[in-house]
């Protein structure tokens, strides 16, 4: 549904700002920036803006400018007003984005073995695994037996911090491994976030290698699990600088026609004492995401190889040789 552009007046745009800027000093991540964007709403003058899409983009380009963090965005949404501190992304039974993701797949987008027993998995969102659990376990079960993995996030974005921890379940052993950890301002909790002991299903396991692909698209959880699995040395990351989003957060409705995303948590991770904010998440091989599904299946392959010829196993023989085979064939065929 094409939603009509609104003609705004000075009355609206001043009402809007001054939530928000009530908003921001209640709930951003880092106060301090916070009255310091604040403070610039006041001296913005809107005098030539008319409409609600103009009006949008404009102030958050000026908070985009102060905090430097992609995820504090204002949006002009005309739906029913929701109580101005929900946090929730909870999808009702008759919410049309239900069947959205449904009909999406709820981000599963490709679950394929490619010759020479490389499992490869096309994400596109990280949606909660209450709602997308039966879709994660059925593409992690068909890929359990694969002799190495590439998880393609060249085109994901963000959502459920839960979904990254349970994907990386499937990608580690049954001892829990700390993942990361999520600060809120808002409520001075602080919640770590570890894998599973146990997952529905086969897991793929803690040694056969793993490459991540990511491109500048690449945010928010996707970046969050390309990162802590980067660092604690169980994947490599191919591709692209990612876009840079670690700070979590909830819409907020500022009156009946605009809502803000405003972000009241941030990442620290257990590892690294730090995060992606603002830096991306830096590859182990940057290269332009075009280039990294090939570079990736290569070094894949010849990583799996390796393994197998260190430690030899009765039967696989015939994989040995179709890992060789794949790996001539690109080499045949390298434009």
């Amino acid at each position: 549904m094409v939603v009509e552009d609104l003609k705004i007046d000075g009355k609206l745009i001043k009402e809007t700002i001054d939530k928000l800027g009530q908003l921001l000093s209640e709930f951003y991540v880092y106060p301090e920036l916070a009255t310091e964007m604040c403070r610039k709403l006041q001296t913005i003058f809107f005098d030539g803006v008319t409409r609600a899409s103009t009006f949008c983009e404009e102030i958050t380009k000026q908070l985009q400018m102060i905090s430097n963090d992609m995820h504090l965005h204002v949006s002009y949404n005309t739906a029913e007003e929701k109580p101005s501190n929900s946090n929730d992304r909870t999808e009702s039974s008759t919410d049309p984005r239900k069947t959205e993701l449904m009909l999406d797949n709820y981000g599963f987008v490709k679950v394929e073995r490619l010759p020479g027993n490389i499992g490869y998995l096309e994400l596109h969102a990280f949606a909660p695994p209450e709602i997308a659990g039966e879709t994660a376990v059925s593409a992690m079960n068909f890929l359990a037996n694969t002799s190495g993995m590439i998880i393609d996030l060249r085109k994901s974005g963000g959502w459920s911090p839960a979904m990254v921890a349970f994907l990386s379940s499937y990608l580690l052993g049954d001892s829990p491994v700390h993942l990361n950890d999520l600060y809120w301002r808002n409520t001075n909790i602080t919640q770590s976030s570890w894998s599973m002991p146990f997952v529905p299903g086969k897991r793929f396991g803690a040694y056969k290698p793993v490459i991540i692909l990511t491109s500048k698209q690449t945010f928010s959880a996707s970046e969050e699990f390309a990162y802590n699995l980067q660092a604690i040395k169980r994947a490599q990351v191919v591709g692209e600088i990612t876009g840079g989003g670690a700070h979590p957060g909830g819409v907020h409705r500022l009156n009946n026609y605009f809502e803000v995303f405003i972000p009241s948590g941030r990442a620290i991770n257990p590892t690294t004492k730090t995060n992606w904010e603002g830096t991306g998440v830096l590859p182990d091989i940057e290269v332009n995401q075009e280039k990294a599904f090939d570079i990736a299946y290569d070094a894949i392959l010849q990583l799996g190889l390796e393994q197998m010829l260190e430690n030899p196993t009765c039967g696989e023989e015939r994989l040995i040789q179709e890992m060789k085979s794949a790996m001539e064939y690109k080499r045949l065929n390298v434009c």
